[in-house]
C-alpha cells in the first residue's frame, strides 16, 4: 500500500505561484511513476503532469505546460509540482498518484494508488 503526504495547496491570487509536494512511501520498486491530477468542481479529473522514477522523464498536459513544471527528489521519494502564473480556472483539488512500471501517462487508468489531494484556490 502506497502512502502519500501531499502539501502546498492554498489560496492565491491570479498570477501567483504555488509549489505542491508529494512524498510517497510504502513501496520498494524503483520502477514507478508519480502523477498529478486535478479536479475542478463539477468537472472530471484530468491529468496534469507525470514523472518517471526510473529515468526522470516527464510529461505535462498541453493546457498547462507553459506554466507548470514537475521535478523530483528521488532520495526522498518526493515529487514537486510548481504552479506559476495561476489562473482562476486552475482552481481545484490536486491529487498525487502512483503507478507501477515504466512510462508516463496522464490517464486515470495508469494509477494504482491515489493520494487524498490538496486544495488549490485561485481567486482575487
Amino acid at each position: 500500500q502506497v502512502q502519500f503526504v501531499e502539501s502546498g495547496g492554498g489560496l492565491v491570487q491570479p498570477g501567483g505561484s504555488l509549489r505542491l509536494s508529494c512524498a510517497a512511501s510504502g513501496f520498494t520498486s524503483s520502477y514507478y511513476v508519480i502523477m498529478w491530477f486535478r479536479q475542478a468542481p463539477g468537472k472530471e479529473r484530468e491529468g496534469v503532469s507525470c514523472i518517471s522514477a526510473e529515468d526522470g522523464s516527464t510529461s505535462v498536459a498541453d493546457s498547462v505546460k507553459d506554466r507548470f513544471a514537475i521535478s523530483r527528489d528521488n532520495a526522498k521519494s518526493t515529487v514537486f509540482l510548481q504552479l506559476n502564473d495561476l489562473k482562476v480556472e486552475d482552481t481545484g483539488r490536486y491529487y498525487c498518484a502512483w503507478g507501477a512500471g515504466f512510462g508516463c501517462s496522464l490517464v486515470p487508468q495508469r494509477v494504482d494508488y491515489w493520494g487524498q489531494g490538496t486544495e488549490v484556490t485561485v481567486s482575487s
